[in-house]
């Protein structure tokens, strides 16, 4: 089975209402634990690229280890780009094999924000790749995203309708109070679902993706901690809050930071345990199932696209 879009998984996410879970991947173990984790509750899967996955990795390996999850797994697997800069990253994923990419405009005028989208969706629509758009901005630090919490803006529900015509983007990602990064919020989280169903009753059967959606769980920190790390204070989005925007609009939720946390936890306890190890499989293994038992349980108990694929 080659790479697919994710066209066909949003539309029945979006009819059954429920969320496909959007993975940033790095290496080799945080891709296997992930499609392991996958193929063994039957999910569909979109294994996600950042900048600085990109930079660490090179995107020809990461589509190669993606491309041969494949082949292992026989999952229905999109290949996507997170937070794409501008046009020539977008074409150079597109062209390097890419099935969706996102770009981000965010930062930019709204009118601005729809003719560098626009550029984008045209090129990736000659090619058979379909494209994410941004509209508001989220708070938090992810690699190459830094969005301070005074410039996070919520998107308003008056633009995406035509946001979404000019651009013909396929989904659209938007700002209801989720933000980057482990360290998301001062208090609890709120997410504006009443901006959430205005947009869905302003672009009907449409997907959004929601960023900054890791719930930073609170186990993992524990382990963190228990073992010499320092993330006092470290929180994120409830899971039924997630849940709850799953059986909406939202038809993909991006997860990075509780993938970061999983491998930390496990790499940290096994250099506790035993201090004088230095065969990467034996403290990198034990973090590829940390990994692949957070994946479980967010496909089955948060995301509920377990048997979807």
């Amino acid at each position: 089975m080659p790479l697919v879009t994710s066209t066909e998984m949003f539309k029945k996410a979006y009819e059954g209402g429920y969320a496909i879970g959007a993975f940033n991947v790095n290496n080799m173990e945080i891709i296997q634990g992930i499609t392991e984790a996958a193929k063994e509750v039957n999910a569909p899967l979109i294994l996600q690229v950042s900048a600085g996955a990109r930079k660490y990795a090179k995107p020809v390996y990461l589509t190669k280890l993606v491309e041969a999850a494949i082949l292992d797994t026989g999952l229905p697997i999109c290949l996507h780009l997170d937070h794409g800069e501008d046009f020539e990253i977008c074409k150079s994923c597109i062209d390097g094999g890419f099935t969706s990419v996102m770009i981000d405009g965010s930062k930019y005028p709204f009118k601005e924000n729809i003719r560098i989208t626009k550029e984008v969706v045209d090129y990736a629509h000659s090619k058979g790749v379909v494209v994410e758009g941004e509209l508001g901005r989220l708070a938090g630090v992810e690699d190459n995203i830094s969005v301070s919490a005074e410039d996070a803006l919520y998107t308003d529900p008056d633009e995406v309708e035509e946001f979404v015509k000019e651009t013909g983007v396929d989904s659209l990602a938007i700002a209801i109070g989720t933000s980057h990064g482990a360290y998301k919020f001062k208090g609890e989280a709120r997410l504006r679902f009443d901006i959430l169903e205005e947009i869905s009753k302003r672009l009907p059967g449409f997907p959004i993706v929601l960023h900054g959606a890791s719930s930073v769980m609170p186990d993992l920190v524990e382990k963190i901690n228990k073992y010499g790390g320092n993330m006092p204070g470290a929180k994120g989005v409830p899971e039924d809050m997630l849940r709850k925007a799953a059986s909406m609009a939202v038809c993909k939720i991006n997860i990075d930071s509780d993938l970061r946390l999983a491998m930390t936890a496990g790499i940290r306890e096994q250099f506790a345990l035993n201090p004088s190890e230095f065969d990467p499989r034996k403290y990198l293994g034990p973090a590829r199932s940390m990994i692949k038992d957070l994946v479980k349980h967010k496909l089955v108990n948060v995301l509920g696209c377990a048997g979807k694929a």
